[in-house]
This record gives structure tokens, C-alpha cells and sequence, in this order.
């Protein structure tokens, strides 16, 4: 084992086998540029869902009287591109990253995107070779602040002032939300999507528009950011 991945594995509080971590640190411009070399992708899908289980079960049972509604909100404070681009540079994972020449010329190391996805692909690796108690104290320590965050905000959360402030910031024009529903009149579902100029971006369900609309901005808070950083 090298000297590098020791020291990260010390800021992880656990140890994987190299080859794994080695995957979960594999940017496709780096596959790529190796001849298609298999990427950290399919790690971070798995990710994606353990971090959404450890999160959503720690919310659902640090709030029992909290609507669906609510703890989507403090989910997506927690799950998204920017909260997950916190939490690996506090684990200077960027220094670890495999990345091809292009990337690494246009500052790849600290793109929010892609130190997301890597997250992911760590949690997945964790998962894969520790078990699934051992990604979720990972999750736990590793997201605690977030997660206390979320949980200060909690019903004061509005994704939909957020994502105001940020189209404002980022000079990209003022979202309208496109709403459809379907079903009975006494169980309607809606689905919200947040128009920017021509495109569409997030989505949310939810039992009424505003809880549609909240959630879909907060989706579509986190897609403009994720864009934004990849232009950069």
C-alpha cells in the first residue's frame, strides 16, 4: 500500500483494498486516455443510493413527525453537488483523483461535479469492501455537519428562494415551473419541472404544487450547479 492512499485511508477512518479505492478514484477522461480502463462510474452509482439510504433513515428517525414533504427537503440539503464537493475536499480526495490531461489542465481536481461523483464512488467502494454498517458510519462522520445543518433548517427550508438567488448569481434568468397532474380528484399527484429559458431542469412529486415545485427546485438547484462547475 502506498504512502498516499495511507493517508487517505487515515482521513477515511478505515481501509480498502488499493484496487478498489484505485477504481473509485478512476475519472473517465483518465479511463479514457488508458485505453477505456474501467472508470469509478459504476462505483459511484451504488454510492449514490447507500449515501441516499443512510441519510433518508437518519432524517426519518432523528424527525417522526416531519411530512414526506419536509424530509425531502433536508434530504436534498445534505444530497447534492455542492454539499457532496464539501465534504471531499474536506477529505482532499481531489489530490488523489486520476484524471486525464484535459481535465487536469482545466482545474479538474476541484470541479464540485466531479468531486461529487467521487464521493459516491468512495461510499461505494466502502460499501463493497467493508459492508454496509461500515458505509453507514462513514456517512454518519463524514456528513454530520450537513446533516445537523438540515435539520436546523428544517421547514424553513425553501429551495425555491434558493434557486432565485442562485439563477440571479449565475445570470441565468428567473425559473418558472412547469406543472402537470394526474389521478382522481381526491388522491392528484403533481410533477414539477423548473423552466429556464428554453430548458428544463429538475423535477419533483409531490400531493399539491408546492410541494411539487420545492422539491423539483431543489433538484434543479443542484443540476445548475453541477453545470456551472463543469464549466469552469
Amino acid at each position: 500500500m502506498s504512502q498516499s492512499y495511507s493517508e487517505l485511508f487515515a482521513r477515511l477512518g478505515l481501509s480498502i483494498d488499493e484496487q478498489l479505492i484505485e477504481l473509485a478514484l478512476t475519472h473517465r477522461s483518465f479511463a479514457y486516455e488508458s485505453g477505456g480502463i474501467p472508470t469509478n462510474e459504476r462505483l459511484e452509482f451504488l454510492g449514490d443510493s447507500v449515501l441516499g439510504i443512510v441519510i433518508t433513515d437518519n432524517i426519518y428517525r432523528a424527525h417522526p413527525d416531519l411530512p414526506e414533504g419536509q424530509l425531502a427537503k433536508m434530504r436534498s440539503a445534505v444530497v447534492n453537488a455542492r454539499a457532496l464537493a464539501s465534504v471531499a475536499r474536506e477529505l482532499h480526495l481531489g489530490d488523489y483523483l486520476r484524471l486525464g490531461k484535459g481535465e487536469e489542465a482545466t482545474g479538474g481536481r476541484d470541479k464540485s461535479s466531479i468531486l461529487a461523483d467521487t464521493v459516491e464512488a468512495v461510499i461505494g467502494a466502502i460499501y463493497l469492501g467493508c459492508g454496509l454498517e461500515a458505509a453507514r458510519t462513514f456517512v454518519i462522520q463524514h456528513f454530520q455537519a450537513l446533516l445537523v445543518e438540515a435539520q436546523t433548517l428544517g421547514a424553513g427550508l425553501d429551495w425555491k428562494t434558493s434557486l432565485q438567488e442562485l439563477t440571479a448569481e449565475l445570470g441565468v434568468g428567473v425559473p418558472t415551473y412547469s406543472i402537470t397532474e394526474q389521478g382522481p380528484d381526491h388522491a392528484k399527484e403533481f410533477y414539477a419541472q423548473v423552466v429556464l429559458g428554453e430548458r428544463l431542469y429538475g423535477h419533483g412529486t409531490g400531493s399539491n404544487k408546492k410541494e411539487a415545485e420545492q422539491i423539483a427546485a431543489s433538484s434543479a438547484y443542484a443540476e445548475l450547479l453541477a453545470e456551472h462547475d463543469s464549466q469552469q
